[in-house]
């Protein structure tokens, strides 16, 4: 059955603690960022992109960062991505 199933997407968001969160800039516009997007790449790997809102408030456009290459990002999305995988596991169906 699951060979004829095609799944094109696995995505969890996750909270950035408040120790890991971090600054960036994009059109002229500062942000926190505070979410992580990660996926769940066909292949296995994963792929991951931060959210957040902008320093001077408001809500700002909905745009991408990058995840800078931290090992305790890293270690976030990690055991970000282990925790869905035992969820989505345990899943009890609709309803």
């Amino acid at each position: 059955m699951s060979g004829d199933l095609e799944v094109s997407a696995l995505a969890i968001n996750v909270t950035v603690p408040e120790a890991l969160r971090w600054t960036d800039t994009r059109r002229g516009e500062t942000f926190t960022l505070t979410t992580l997007n990660v996926r769940l790449l066909p292949d296995g790997r994963l792929a991951v992109k931060a959210y957040g809102r902008p320093v001077g408030g408001g809500r700002g456009g909905y745009v991408s960062f990058p995840v800078p290459d931290e090992p305790e990002l890293a270690a976030l999305v990690s055991r970000a991505a282990g925790r869905a995988g035992e969820l989505w596991a345990a899943h009890r169906g609709l309803g």
